[in-house]
């Protein structure tokens, strides 16, 4: 994109919504995150590689089966985390990023810093939770 951030720039309300700095510094922080996540799974497939040990004693040998379980459930979010940074980024690039999907409002740019890849703003994810305590509780 070639736009300069400040070593210390964050998003302010003060600022024209999704101007380029603002599009730079989310494209920059899920760039990040997405490398971050990656690093983790790999030092996981390592890890996995090198703890192929069978446990004697069925106590530790279980243990050691859940442990690899709970890596794998937590890296296959990871993985399903990576698609939803993957369309953060898409929608950089077009445009869309930062307005909610469902009402076309800007999300708030607290909540895009805490959660970037939020799609929805504050209050239509809460009707969203809404509808699908409903349709669960039925």
């Amino acid at each position: 994109m070639g736009v300069e951030l400040p070593p210390d720039y964050r998003p302010s309300e003060d600022e024209e919504f999704m101007n380029p700095r603002q599009r730079e510094y989310f494209r920059r922080k899920l760039l990040a995150w997405r490398d971050e996540i990656l690093r983790e799974s790999q030092e996981t497939l390592l890890h996995l590689q090198e703890d192929t040990v069978a446990e004697p004693d069925l106590a530790d040998r279980a243990s050691a089966e859940s442990e690899r379980a709970l890596e794998l459930r937590t890296r296959d979010r990871q993985r399903k985390l990576i698609g939803k940074i993957d369309a953060a980024l898409r929608r950089i690039e077009d445009g869309e990023y930062g307005y909610c999907e469902e009402t076309g409002d800007p999300i708030s740019l607290r909540r895009l810093d805490a959660r970037p890849i939020a799609t929805l703003s504050i209050e239509a994810q809460e009707r969203h939770e809404r509808r699908e305590k409903t349709y669960r509780d039925d």
